[in-house]
């Protein structure tokens, strides 16, 4: 059978726009992992008849209903009262919730003392599944009637990604005799349009398994997703369709699962023996960033230096101040040098520099805004790419700080490194 859900996310602050409906975006991203469609979303505040009239649209319109929030144990909580009235179901005393919730009193919040309104959160509907909540008080429930499976998950972003985790994955795998597999491939070199251009023909043509694109900032991934009875029989049936990917798409695919380009990066320098420091000007330390945000980076990365002024580039660089007269600090000459600098300085195998313009606004020279150069240099080569981006700081740091890993995954796996 195949199931479609919805998902209401319950809360008038939500409405109001004083907190961010970040429930909604975990809820669909692990029911996308599990092949489960969602066509709609739907925000409703704390009012009894708005959220009935919520409930019976998707009623109509999907199979999988799941609610975030509304679980607490105020006056305004009031999404499993509706939820079970507008199924039939009564609502009944959990004895052995009200024990979980009275113990986690005692034992996480001593001195606190439990009010009775709390045992309202131990009201269950009837023949439900109990979803244990591992890091709160309110647990979750799951119920099927006439065909729709209702679930139902507290508001806190933590305690919802925790119970999604725990319970929700589980109950929804059992609904089907089949299992749902996905490989996400990551692109770095083309955008979301130039790739559905190539991969069209072969996206059209797919049942099982599915091939689709998500855009990310400056990347595409593709998620490749099979249905089958095994894992080893989905395995086969995305086997030529990830073959036939790497085919067309060349060597602009820098991974698969693996997460992210700088993650790629990381394995790749851990893999070789090889060390990298950097020098940023207007990435301002993104580049820097990103590899250390990564566990164990200290296997590889030996620094990064933010030079943003003349001054600093010809004080901790070296650079001849001549040259950055000459040729601009936005040159391709100054982003080889910081590079050198970075990498002689820190004694490193590999350097990267990064010098750009970022915008919006000029500094009153012919460089335009987004303008950036990237370079690489080792004791035996030295790269260099010119970047004409958009006049958007964010996105001119973030395009100048990935083309530098990406240039690091070529050198090192004897791919081009600059070029078209």
């Amino acid at each position: 059978m195949n199931y479609t859900a919805e998902i209401i996310a319950v809360g008038t602050e939500l409405l109001l726009g004083n907190i961010a409906n970040t429930d909604a975006q975990d809820v669909s991203i692990a029911l996308s992992e599990l092949g489960i469609n969602v066509f709609f979303q739907t925000v409703v505040g704390d009012n009894v008849e708005r959220l009935k009239q919520a409930v019976n649209i998707a009623k109509s319109r999907a199979n999988i209903i799941i609610t975030t929030g509304g679980l607490g144990p105020t006056f305004d909580d009031l999404t499993k009262q509706t939820l079970a009235e507008a199924f039939g179901k009564k609502l009944i005393l959990n004895k052995d919730v009200a024990n979980t919730i009275m113990a986690y009193f005692e034992k996480r919040l001593p001195g606190i003392k439990m009010t009775n309104n709390n045992l309202r959160q131990a009201e269950l509907p009837e023949g439900c599944v109990v979803f244990d909540n591992g890091v709160g008080t309110a647990p979750g429930c799951a119920f099927e009637s006439d065909g729709t499976h209702v679930l139902m998950l507290p508001g806190p972003p933590r305690e919802c990604r925790e119970m999604l985790k725990t319970c929700v994955t589980p109950y929804l795998k059992k609904l089907s005799e089949s299992e749902i597999h996905s490989h996400n491939i990551h692109i770095f070199g083309l955008g979301e349009s130039a790739v559905e251009e190539k991969l069209r023909d072969l996206m059209e043509n797919l049942q099982n398994p599915t091939l689709a694109p998500y855009a990310k900032t400056g990347e595409v991934m593709l998620r490749l997703t099979a249905k089958a009875r095994s894992a080893s029989e989905a395995e086969k049936l995305m086997k030529p369709v990830l073959d036939k990917v790497r085919e067309t798409l060349g060597d602009i695919v820098y991974g698969v699962d693996t997460g992210s380009l700088e993650n790629t990066v990381a394995s790749l320098l851990i893999d070789h023996g090889t060390s990298l420091a950097t020098a940023e000007s207007c990435t301002g330390g993104l580049l820097s960033k990103r590899l250390t945000d990564i566990p164990g980076a200290s296997n590889f990365f030996f620094g990064g230096l933010v030079t943003y002024s003349v001054a600093s580039k010809t004080t901790l660089l070296g650079i001849d101040p001549l040259l950055i007269k000459e040729k601009h600090a936005v040159s391709r000459e100054v982003a080889l040098a910081m590079a050198d600098g970075a990498r002689s300085g820190l004694g490193a195998d590999i350097g990267v520099g990064i010098t750009g313009l970022a915008g919006p606004d000029g500094d009153g020279s012919d460089v335009e805004p987004g303008t950036v150069f990237v370079a690489l240099t080792t004791n035996e080569a030295s790269f260099c790419r010119r970047l004409s981006l958009s006049p958007d700081r964010d996105r001119t740091r973030a395009m100048g700080a990935s083309h530098a890993l990406d240039m690091i995954r070529r050198h090192l796996t004897g791919l081009r490194v600059v070029g078209e």
